[in-house]
């Protein structure tokens, strides 16, 4: 290693680098395959909704000029559809920023980060590359955050407390009741993350789930995470969002970079906002096909995590590697869950009912190769 290499953060030396699902042109290349379909993200099958588009289209006429840095005319739609200031809106390229910058702000060398076991891999990156010490609490039975047990695991050092509701990869979810109780015993001196990167299809799938947005003015210390990548179909595009206090949105935004949303994003995430109709139609898509990947798996006698995401995670039998090279060479590309601590689980994101149905069938077919059926 060079000299100015073993001057990098130790933290950092010492990471892991974040795996996104495989591209669907690199497995075309890797396997000889054509016609892939890629089911590892979570993507809106929908993608992006024509008004969406044409508002990103649009937007690239002033290609050569800076975006509105402050993000005014997006800060303010996403203010007024939540009853917020605008002074309470951190913008983010993608939710994954608003989440960085929560560790930037409030995260030093040997403090302490909460989070669950089988929760979104960024929270442990984060940690260490800020020279913290991660606390990954056992998960419940059912694969959730075990909220007592993470109240338990706050120490004096404890300096952000992550929850991801839903939760990715597992898809499961905390209650109301639960989560509030939780937040009450999140010291004011530390913060409390709420995920919520698929409250739509949440709320969509479980109409009691809740809304932690709606509880800033009863937690001071509490940032909620929005995104534009999932239901409103601009993974592409990176957009998201924080919403805490005032006070807290004003510290995350002295370290958000410069011009993080680009001029496409912000208009795009606009028109998304406003387009109802694509909402409903990728709503029910993911309902409907929720439904029918449930009842693939109950036919071939495998066990899933209950989900109100737009994925599934799904138990093969045994070591998911096989079934999940074996799907590759099909073309049908999901997510192994081992660096999630789920070595046995694939996750497969909800597509149309043509690429589930294509999914099942390819799963039968690397079930029986592995000698699972």
């Amino acid at each position: 290693m060079s000299d100015i290499c073993e001057r990098a953060a130790a933290g950092v030396r010492g990471l892991a680098p974040y795996k996104p699902g495989k591209p669907v042109a690199e497995l075309q290349r890797e396997y000889g395959v054509s016609d892939a379909i890629k089911l590892a993200s979570n993507e809106n099958p929908l993608g992006a909704s024509p008004r969406a588009r044409e508002a990103a289209a649009a937007a690239l006429d002033e290609a050569g000029v800076y975006p509105d840095g402050g993000g005014f005319a997006l800060r303010r739609r996403i203010a007024d559809h939540h009853g917020v200031a605008p002074e309470q809106v951190t913008l983010g390229n993608g939710s994954s920023d608003p989440l960085a910058f929560a560790v930037e702000v409030f995260v030093t060398p040997g403090d302490e980060v909460v989070y669950s076991a089988h929760a979104f891999a960024l929270y442990p990156l984060l940690t260490q590359a800020a020279g913290a010490r991660g606390v990954e609490v056992p998960a419940t039975a059912g694969y959730g955050h075990d909220l007592e047990a993470m109240a338990a695991a706050i120490t004096e050092r404890t300096r952000v407390v992550f929850v991801a509701n839903p939760n990715n990869p597992t898809g499961t979810r905390v209650g109301a009741g639960e989560l509030r109780a939780f937040l009450g015993q999140v010291p004011d001196d530390t913060l409390a993350v709420v995920d919520e990167a698929y409250f739509e299809y949440a709320r969509d799938l479980d109409p009691d789930y809740p809304d932690a947005s709606a509880w800033l003015d009863d937690f001071p210390n509490l940032l909620v995470t929005r995104t534009f990548s999932k239901l409103h179909g601009l993974a592409g595009l990176r957009a998201g969002y924080g919403l805490s206090s005032a006070a807290v949105a004003d510290l995350l935004n002295r370290v958000r970079p410069p011009f993080n949303v680009n001029a496409p994003a912000q208009a795009a995430a606009l028109a998304a906002m406003d387009d109802d109709d694509h909402l409903a139609t990728s709503l029910a898509v993911n309902r409907e096909g929720m439904a029918q990947l449930e009842a693939g798996l109950r036919e071939r006698g495998l066990d899933w995590i209950p989900s109100v995401g737009n994925f599934l995670t799904f138990d093969t039998g045994g070591d998911a590697g096989e079934v999940h090279e074996a799907l590759l060479r099909q073309g049908v590309i999901l997510r192994p869950m081992g660096e999630y601590g789920l070595p046995r689980h694939l996750r497969a994101t909800v597509g149309r009912a043509a690429d589930n149905e294509r999914l099942l069938a390819a799963l039968d077919r690397a079930l029986a190769e592995t000698g699972r059926r």
